[in-house]
């Protein structure tokens, strides 16, 4: 029996900090969104500094790892693809998600390529004070997750 399609997917794009893709994963199991850890990534998924930092969590989120960009695109043709990025023009509170959209993070040291910007259907920004560089990738991904998951009523109810 196939399993419903997820409300939301997060991507990662080639991520090299464990404790942060741990992190990321932990959020997405607990608010059930799809995560795809698209490669190559800095660190093995699953190893051990990125199962301390996502304890047991990572044993329930819906993971998918896909070896490049180009098997990424492929395997979800005609979703929208929204970046998240410190060169986006719109803030992620004025957008309007939709389901079945992914959500992209970009690596930490070094952002994602021109091409991936490129075929992003929307890039939005979490707007930060003068001065700053960026958030944390977990962080930020939380708040636009929690953004999104509110506009679709995507929260179980307490």
């Amino acid at each position: 029996m196939n399993e419903p399609d997820p409300l939301l997917r997060l991507a990662l794009f080639e991520p090299d900090i464990p404790q942060n893709t741990a992190a990321v994963l932990r959020t997405c199991a607990c608010l059930e969104v799809a995560a795809e850890i698209i490669g190559p990534a800095g660190f093995v998924i699953g190893g051990a500094r990125a199962r301390r930092a996502g304890m047991d969590y990572l044993d329930h989120v819906a993971l998918t790892e896909h070896d490049d960009w180009a098997v990424f695109q492929a395997a979800y043709p005609g979703r929208r693809r929204i970046l998240l990025t410190t060169k986006g023009a719109v803030p992620y509170t004025d957008f309007t998600f939709r389901a079945g959209d992914i959500l992209i993070c970009g690596r930490e040291s070094a952002g994602v390529p021109d091409a991936v910007h490129d075929a992003a259907d929307a890039r939005i920004v979490i707007p930060m004070a003068p001065g700053m560089r960026s958030l944390n990738l977990a962080v930020s991904a939380a708040m636009v997750l929690g953004e999104a998951l509110r506009q679709l009523n995507g929260f179980r109810e307490a």
